[in-house]
């Protein structure tokens, strides 16, 4: 199974896909992402989805979330970072394939799930928002922030460690998505993929 990763950085979410059982992913960034694990362009994510997006059998975007992470405003005013989630939505959904769309809480979309690292006994409180194109998600377990350890930042490699992407530098991991939680949401694409 094909699958098209927009907007995405040095791979976290194409290791999940991959995980779950995608054979081919091809990612797609604006700026060059030589550790990203599997076929990349670069391309603009947008025109790149309106040229080719019926190619792939899904699509997965997370569009820059500078704009709406509060963590992140201390680099400038919410109107300094491009707004690209309303015009990623659009060109998903002009594509005609299935689609899943991160980002963090803040963003104005409508999540189908929320997950966090302690979900997946990552040592990380890395809540994200996913919506998709089929709805077809249910939240198997709630946060356990209670069973993380304390989390230190400390060091290169201590955050890419703690979200699974050990190929990442440590600020290439800040920008990433934990494979885990695209290997569950991946397993899930499948079947609704492969269903009758």
């Amino acid at each position: 199974m094909r699958l098209l990763d927009l907007f995405c950085g040095a791979g976290g979410a194409a290791m999940g896909y991959s995980c779950a059982g995608f054979t081919e992913i091809v990612g797609v960034d604006n700026r060059p992402q030589p550790r990203f694990p599997f076929t990349f362009v670069q391309a603009d994510a947008l025109e790149y989805v309106a040229e080719h997006g019926r190619d792939f059998d899904a699509i997965h975007a997370s569009p820059p979330c500078q704009r709406y992470a509060p963590v992140t405003r201390w680099r400038g005013r919410a109107e300094d970072h491009p707004d690209l989630l309303g015009p990623t939505l659009a060109a998903l959904t002009a594509s005609r394939r299935p689609w899943v769309c991160e980002n963090v809480p803040a963003a104005p979309m409508q999540p189908d799930l929320i997950l966090c690292g302690s979900m997946f006994q990552l040592a990380i409180r890395r809540h994200r928002w996913f919506s998709t194109s089929w709805g077809g998600f249910a939240l198997v377990q709630p946060c356990n922030h209670w069973k993380l350890l304390p989390f230190m930042h400390k060091g290169e490699r201590a955050f890419a460690d703690a979200m699974g992407c050990q190929w990442m530098t440590n600020r290439e991991a800040r920008e990433a998505i934990p494979p885990a939680y695209t290997e569950f949401i991946g397993k899930q694409l499948i079947a609704a993929l492969v269903a009758p």
